[in-house]
């Protein structure tokens, strides 16, 4: 691939609202990733003393007590997490009325398509990365989903 096509994809991406961009020309394969933006620390919140004479402030109330008992804690899930490899709307099934792609309880092969991302208007298909029973489905159809999210479980 030309060094000037490369340039032009990488200004498009760094111009665009698009987080990542994967071009294949014949035997030549190029994926660029624009680093998501850094979260902002929590802003800090002042207080101006109260003035003499005045009534003192209540004391902040302390958060409850946390117990760490195995019922109080979730269970955490056993088996491979397939995550999200972007941002966007997760769909189980790959148009409305249809049947899902999968359900609790089928079995999964390597490469078959578990669901469907929407991104910035392109339909992405989600494949498993892994052979197995799907255990659990950790999202509902069009809830919006992280990068790195968690998607399903593969037992």
């Amino acid at each position: 691939m030309d060094l000037r096509k490369l340039k032009t994809l990488i200004d498009l991406v760094a111009e665009s609202g698009v987080s990542e961009l994967e071009v294949t020309e014949g035997e030549d394969k190029v994926r660029i990733v624009k680093n998501p933006a850094p979260i902002a620390a929590p802003a800090q919140q002042y207080y101006a003393p109260a003035p003499a004479g005045a009534a003192p402030a209540p004391a902040p109330l302390a958060p409850a007590a946390t117990v760490d008992t195995p019922a109080a804690a979730p269970a955490e899930p056993t088996g491979h997490a397939v995550k999200s490899p972007m941002v966007g709307t997760f769909y189980r099934s790959p148009t409305p009325g249809a049947d899902s792609f999968v359900k609790i309880g089928d079995s999964v092969k390597e490469g078959q398509t578990l669901c469907i991302i929407e991104a910035m208007k392109l339909l992405n298909e989600i494949e498993s990365d892994k052979s197995g029973v799907v255990k659990e489905i950790l999202c509902e159809n069009g809830q919006g989903v992280e990068f790195g999210q968690a998607l399903f479980i593969i037992g």
